[in-house]
């Protein structure tokens, strides 16, 4: 469904992301994994043609983006965006946002209608959801973007750290429980960027950890932990990959303090 081919991207003179290759199967939910700064939304950003890659190209069932208008209008219209900060129109109410975006992507009314209903009810935005969006705290403009992503029922969802911004517990606990029912599906692909391994773990087929811009594992946990030492949490997998130095950071810290 996803396939990321010798992508490069670069801000000016610095490479962010380097000859990276991934290929997401349909149905798969994969969790994109990394320290801050090493490339996680600048990937998400490419793989939702909101960045064009200076050298390769990324391709949604089939076809490339940006190769020509008619291509990205139909990839567009199969492919849900959730940035790590989400634009939001302030003077619109909650319920009128979440139309419009339905709307464009042809939802039908009926379904439209009672999809939100059920969306402000799973997120507990009904008190919300016919006030300006101006009135809304953090956490519930967080999950007005998560609904946004979730009404229009794209077969291809890229949510760029959808469990941080001010969500509560019971938004966390219900947006895990609709990506797990969605990950079961066959007809849906999701791509995640997150710094909660335990989310990855709970959620993700596979987990692809980019380091310096390049992708240096893309296997399920399983995989993973042969890779390493055959055994651990994922926690332990990525500090084993990414930070290996942490614990001697860790241990000369007290050693010092004493």
């Amino acid at each position: 469904m996803i396939n990321v081919v010798d992508v490069t991207q670069h801000y000016g003179i610095r490479p962010i992301i380097r000859d990276a290759n991934l290929t997401v199967r349909s149905g798969e939910m994969v969790a994109v994994m990394g320290p801050n700064g090493m490339g996680k939304s600048t990937l998400l950003k490419t793989m939702a043609g909101i960045l064009s890659p200076q050298k390769g190209h990324v391709e949604i069932n089939g076809l490339v983006r940006r190769q020509s208008p008619e291509a990205e209008l139909s990839i567009r219209r199969q492919v849900g965006y959730l940035p790590d900060h989400p634009w939001l129109p302030k003077r619109s109410s909650g319920r009128d946002f979440l139309l419009a975006v339905g709307r464009v992507y042809q939802v039908a009314e009926e379904r439209l209608f009672d999809h939100i209903d059920r969306l402000f009810g799973l997120f507990d935005l009904r008190d919300k959801g016919d006030s300006s969006i101006m009135t809304y705290s953090n956490g519930q403009r967080k999950k007005l973007a998560v609904c946004a992503v979730l009404v229009a029922e794209p077969p291809v969802l890229l949510l760029d750290e959808p469990f941080t911004g001010g969500l509560d517990p019971s938004g966390i606990f219900a947006l895990k429980r609709v990506l797990h029912s969605l990950a079961e599906r066959d007809d849906v692909t999701i791509v995640m960027a997150t710094q909660l391994p335990e989310m990855a773990e709970e959620l993700a087929h596979k987990v692809a950890v980019l380091r310096e811009g390049k992708i240096i594992a893309f296997d399920t946990l399983k995989g993973l932990q042969e890779l390493t030492d055959g055994s651990g949490s994922l926690q332990e997998i990525l500090e084993h990959l990414i930070h290996p130095q942490t614990l001697k950071n860790v241990e000369a810290y007290f050693e010092r303090g004493k």
